[in-house]
């Protein structure tokens, strides 16, 4: 059952154009992926290689100034992109990192993201932490009851 476009946040309708582009892509995306405390990756997508990238969505230029944790995201990917609409003043957003374009309904890359890999330990415990919450929403999707049963 698909949230229709009026009922998203504007940045929830951004992430939902680029996670259709990474689908495209190969990759397959955990959306809201939390990483620590205070940290959460607005996109998390894994590629069929194991890469692991992130992608952050601004939907103004106030959303984007008004956060500064975005550097503390990069030791959590391999690939750090920003997702931003065709209004937003691309120039705002640092060099060496990528860029998407998006709409509610897809997303162009503009510009790839450089690769810095991570480390294995770390690719290993986030690969296994992205494939148990994508598993933990499917379920509560197929069973409801099941939020008031499990953390």
């Amino acid at each position: 059952m698909s949230t229709p476009l009026s009922d998203l946040q504007p940045g929830q309708v951004l992430a939902r154009g680029v996670a259709r582009a990474l689908c495209e892509l190969g990759l397959d995306c955990v959306p809201e992926m939390p990483l620590r405390p205070r940290l959460r990756a607005d996109l998390m997508a894994l590629d069929r290689k194991g890469e692991i990238w992130i992608v952050e969505c601004k939907s103004s230029r106030t959303d984007f100034t008004s956060d500064r944790k975005w550097g503390g995201y990069l030791e959590w990917c391999d690939r750090y992109f920003w997702a931003v609409d065709d209004a937003f003043p691309t120039e705002l957003l640092p060099e060496g990192t990528g860029l998407f374009i998006a709409d509610g309904y897809g997303a162009e890359m503009i510009r790839e993201a450089p690769l810095d890999k991570l480390a294995p330990t770390r690719r290993k415990a986030l690969t296994l932490d992205f494939a148990r919450a994508a598993a933990r929403r499917l379920q509560r999707l197929t069973d409801p009851g099941l939020d008031g049963l499990a953390p």
